[in-house]
C-alpha cells in the first residue's frame, strides 16, 4: 500500500514531546533525529542485500551488504533535520539537496537549489519533509526525481494531512509515503492542524 501511518509506542511517545510548544530547539532538534531513525528502520525491511565472504576472529562465514545505493532528499530546510537519524543508521547513504520556498500569495513551491550524486537514477531515494502539507513541495521533488529517472521513491514525513497524499497520490500511485501521525486538516494558512507549527524555526530556532 503507498500510504502507511505507523503505530508504535515510542513514536506516539516522542510525536507528543515535539508537538508540545514549550518543547525547547535543542530537544525538538533531537526528537526529530530520533523519529527519522525510528522511520527507516521500519521502511528498510525491503532493502536487497548482497552475500559477502566475513572472517570472524573464530571462522568463516556468510554475511551481508547492501545491494544498491541509498539516497536520501532532503527538502530544504526542515528536511535537514531528518538527515541525521538516517546517517546514523545508514552511514553509506548519499544526500541530494532541494532547495524551495513558497510563495506567499500562490503557496507553491518554487525550487531555488537541487543538486543530487550521479547515478542517482539506479538508487532508493527517500524524500524527507517533516510535515506534509498541502503536498506541494514534496510534489515537486518527485518530478524533478522521475525527470533525472528515478523509479525507486519513498516520502518520509512525520506529521501528514489528506490534502497533500491524495495530491501526490493521484498524480504517483506508485510512491510509498510513511506517515507517524496523520493529522486533522489544513488551516486557512495550510499549516497542520493540531500539528507542531513550522517544522523549520523550531528545528533552527527562528522564531
Amino acid at each position: 500500500m503507498p500510504f502507511h501511518v505507523f503505530n508504535h509506542p515510542l513514536m506516539h511517545h516522542k510525536i507528543s514531546i515535539i508537538r508540545n510548544i514549550s518543547c525547547s530547539t535543542k530537544m525538538f532538534r533531537e526528537i526529530v533525529e530520533e523519529l527519522s531513525g525510528l522511520m527507516v528502520y521500519e521502511t528498510s525491511r525491503d532493502l536487497l542485500l548482497n552475500e559477502i565472504d566475513v572472517t570472524t576472529p573464530i571462522a568463516k562465514t556468510i554475511g551481508y551488504t547492501l545491494a544498491q545505493d541509498i539516497v536520501i532528499v532532503p527538502i530544504l530546510r526542515a528536511g535537514l533535520g531528518m538527515v541525521q537519524g538516517i546517517q546514523n543508521l545508514i552511514p553509506s547513504v548519499k544526500i541530494a539537496h532541494v532547495g524551495m520556498y513558497r510563495d506567499k500569495d500562490t503557496l507553491l513551491p518554487h525550487v531555488y537549489y537541487a543538486k543530487f550524486p550521479d547515478n542517482i537514477e539506479i538508487a532508493k531515494t527517500y524524500i524527507l519533509d517533516p510535515l506534509l502539507a498541502t503536498g506541494g513541495s514534496v510534489l515537486e521533488t518527485i518530478n524533478i526525481l522521475k525527470s533525472k529517472g528515478v523509479k525507486d521513491i519513498t516520502v518520509l514525513s512525520i506529521i501528514g494531512v489528506m490534502d497533500g497524499i491524495n495530491k501526490i497520490l493521484a498524480e504517483h500511485p506508485e510512491v510509498k509515503i510513511y506517515l507517524i501521525q496523520l493529522d486533522e486538516r489544513l488551516n486557512e494558512h495550510s499549516y497542520i492542524v493540531p500539528g507542531l507549527g513550522d517544522a523549520g524555526d523550531r528545528l533552527f530556532g527562528t522564531k
